[in-house]
């Protein structure tokens, strides 16, 4: 947490120095009072859009998978079509299920973030920094160097494809 948008702006300078990529630093503050060149958390960050979406799939699979299983008791003619209709059925269900459950995911604030809102909705800025594991102490210590009133939230540890 960073006291307000302008040590939060420098704090953006002294990472891109430290060659932290700017798509890696995302910045969280009350009513978008970011600066236009200080990249803002997107829509995972932001949102239970992730945890929506595979709520939904769940949900969505089941409820498919019973609605199959009412063919299997009606059964089509055909017994190829029987597991085709299953399988069909299942699938559908979580597309549907993810659709719709996104949908409604993306306009709720991310839990993970819960106990920051006090603090975003006082003034402060939030910083989330994507970096390996092996660089997360160096990076800590540069900014709690430069900024002794930073307060370091915590970790959360995700793995990405790039």
């Amino acid at each position: 947490m960073l006291p307000d948008i302008p040590q939060a702006r420098a704090t953006l300078d002294e990472l891109l120095l430290a060659r932290i990529e700017e798509r890696h630093i995302h910045f969280i503050a009350k009513d978008n009072l970011l600066l236009p060149d200080m990249p803002g958390a997107n829509l995972f960050q932001r949102t239970d859009l992730l945890h929506g979406l595979e709520l939904g799939a769940l949900i969505g699979a089941v409820s498919g998978v019973l609605a199959g299983s009412l063919l299997l008791i009606f059964p089509p003619e055909n017994p190829e079509l029987k597991m085709m209709a299953l399988l069909g059925s299942g699938l559908g269900g979580a597309l549907l299920g993810s659709w719709l459950s996104g949908r409604a995911a993306k306009s709720i604030p991310s839990s993970r973030l819960e106990a920051y809102f006090p603090e975003i909705d006082a003034g402060k800025v939030l910083l989330i920094v994507d970096v390996p594991l092996h660089k997360v102490l160096s990076v800590k210590q540069m900014l709690c160097e430069k900024h002794p009133d930073l307060r370091f939230a915590g970790l959360s540890v995700s793995y990405a494809l790039n």
